[in-house]
C-alpha cells in the first residue's frame, strides 16, 4: 500500500483539479485542465518528445562533465593543500554565480549552440559532485589512516584504499543532486539560448507556447520536464541504493 501511495494521490490530485476547473468554468487560457494538457500533448507528441531528447541530451553530456570535473578538482584538494586554496573560492565563486547572468556570454563565447547549453548547465551541476566528494575524501577517520600509515602504505594506496571508498556515499549522494541541477541548468540556458533566437529543447517551446498563448501546451511541456526530472532522481537513487549494497 505504501507503494501506491504516491500513485493514488497523484490519481486523486488529478481528478479534483480536472472537477474544479470544470465546476468553476475556468478558461483553459488560465489554468487549463488534466485532460486539456493531455490533449495538447497528443497534438504534437513527437514534437514535444524530440524537444525533451535535446533537452536530455544536454542534461546527461552536463552531468558527466560536472561528475568528472567534480571528481577531478575533488581529488586535486584532497592531494594539496595549496591545490585547496587555489581552487576552493573560485569553486564557491563559480556556484554563487546566476547562471541566467553570465550564460548570455557563454553562448556568445562558445559559439556552438550545444556546446554553450552544456558548459552553461555544467557550471550548475558541478558544485554538488565536487563539495561531496571533497567531503568524503577528507572525512576519513585519523585512526584509520595512521593504521594505513603505520603499515607502510603509500599516498596512492590510502586514496586507493581508504580515502575512495569512505568518499562513495558522499559522492552517490552529490550525483544524486547534480542530476536534478543538470536538468535545471540545461532548461535555463536554453530559456537564454531560446529568447536569443537557438530553437533547441523543449523550454524553446515553452516559450514559444507562451507567445503563442498555447496554456496547455506549456503545461504538457512543463509536465514532461517534471516527468523527466523525477525520473533521473529516482534512477540515480537506485544507482545510489544498488552500488552501496554491493559494496557492503
Amino acid at each position: 500500500m505504501t507503494r501506491l501511495a504516491p500513485t493514488l494521490f497523484g490519481l486523486l490530485f488529478l481528478a479534483l483539479w480536472e472537477g474544479l476547473v470544470r465546476l468553476l468554468d475556468v478558461p483553459a487560457y488560465l489554468v487549463p485542465g488534466p485532460l486539456a494538457i493531455i490533449a495538447a500533448f497528443l497534438d504534437d507528441p513527437f514534437g514535444l518528445l524530440a524537444a525533451l531528447a535535446a533537452t536530455l541530451a544536454v542534461t546527461f553530456t552536463a552531468m558527466i562533465a560536472a561528475t568528472t570535473l567534480g571528481v577531478a578538482l575533488a581529488l586535486a584538494i584532497a592531494a594539496s593543500p595549496l591545490a585547496r586554496a587555489a581552487i576552493q573560492p573560485w569553486a564557491v565563486a563559480l556556484q554563487v554565480t546566476p547562471i541566467v547572468a553570465i550564460a548570455p556570454l557563454i553562448i556568445v563565447w562558445v559559439g556552438n549552440p550545444f556546446a554553450a547549453l552544456v558548459v552553461c548547465a555544467t557550471i550548475v551541476a558541478f558544485f554538488p559532485v565536487f563539495s561531496s566528494t571533497a567531503a568524503g575524501l577528507a572525512a576519513v577517520a585519523p585512526e584509520f589512516l595512521d593504521l594505513f600509515r603505520l603499515n607502510g602504505a603509500s599516498s596512492g594506496q590510502i586514496l586507493w584504499l581508504l580515502r575512495l571508498p569512505s568518499a562513495l556515499p558522499f559522492f552517490l549522494a552529490g550525483l544524486r543532486i547534480s542530476g536534478g541541477l543538470s536538468l535545471v541548468g540545461a532548461v535555463v540556458a536554453e530559456f537564454v539560448a531560446g529568447s536569443g533566437g537557438f530553437a533547441t529543447g523543449l523550454a524553446y517551446r515553452l516559450i514559444e507556447a507562451g507567445y503563442r498563448l498555447q496554456i496547455p501546451r506549456m503545461f504538457a511541456a512543463l509536465v514532461l520536464l517534471g516527468i523527466a526530472g523525477v525520473t533521473i532522481n529516482a534512477t540515480l537513487g537506485w544507482f545510489e541504493r544498488w552500488l552501496l549494497a554491493r559494496r557492503g
